[in-house]
């Protein structure tokens, strides 16, 4: 029963579901997904959206930030994020990978009013934008990999694989901005210090001590 719920949970990341949609995407029962759907309604893992179809409850989000602050992965990276809004002004984030998709583990906002924002907890596909690519393990030549418009119109990105000792991706960090700052080259503009921001992660990562930049 347990899978079945964690089926139901899983249906409505994509977003609210009717109890038919809900139904055809699950492959249960009408009554049993109805049951397990208010079920989970009541600890507050489902809730209803204004037109009264099943939506992920907000109970998630915070059992998510749970999740993430007791990840000591997601500590150690925290000052190289600062560090690398700091260097680029720009909006900065760190993705792990998870199946088919990227989650947003740690973001950190640009200061500008025009920026990118990116909320933790994001679930996104590996198909768009430059830390998807390097999570589905395209190659780095230059240490980055850089995208434009590819996620969202008007917005461009730089992403580098952050590694463990054996050389494995185990998390991509990057930047995030308007094409208006980023230009439609931003791994020539900020490649550098994206490296060097997943380099002291990776450092931080292997000593558990802060490294500087």
């Amino acid at each position: 029963m347990l899978d079945k719920a964690v089926d139901v949970i899983d249906s409505l990341v994509a977003g609210p579901k009717t109890l038919a949609e809900l139904v055809a995407a699950t492959g249960l029962p009408r009554a049993t997904a109805h049951r397990l759907a208010t079920a989970l309604e009541a600890h507050d893992l489902v809730r209803r959206d204004v037109d009264g179809r099943f939506a992920l409850g907000f109970r998630l989000a915070t059992l998510g930030r749970a999740a993430l602050d007791s990840t000591p992965f997601a500590e150690l990276s925290r000052p190289a994020l600062a560090w690398l809004r700091a260097a680029t002004e720009e909006s900065v984030q760190l993705y792990v990978r998870d199946g088919d998709h990227r989650v947003c583990v740690e973001s950190l906002e640009s200061p500008h009013g025009l920026r990118t924002i990116v909320a933790v907890g994001a679930w996104l596909s590996l198909d768009a934008g430059s830390a998807g690519k390097v999570l589905r393990g395209d190659d780095t030549p230059r240490g980055w990999i850089d995208s434009v418009e590819e996620r969202e119109a008007g917005v461009a990105s730089v992403s580098a694989p952050i590694r463990d000792r054996h050389g494995t991706v185990i998390a991509a960090i990057g930047i995030s901005g308007p094409i208006e700052r980023t230009t439609r080259k931003p791994g020539q503009r900020y490649g550098d210090d994206v490296c060097r921001a997943a380099a002291m992660v990776e450092e931080r990562v292997s000593t558990g001590v802060s490294t500087g930049p």
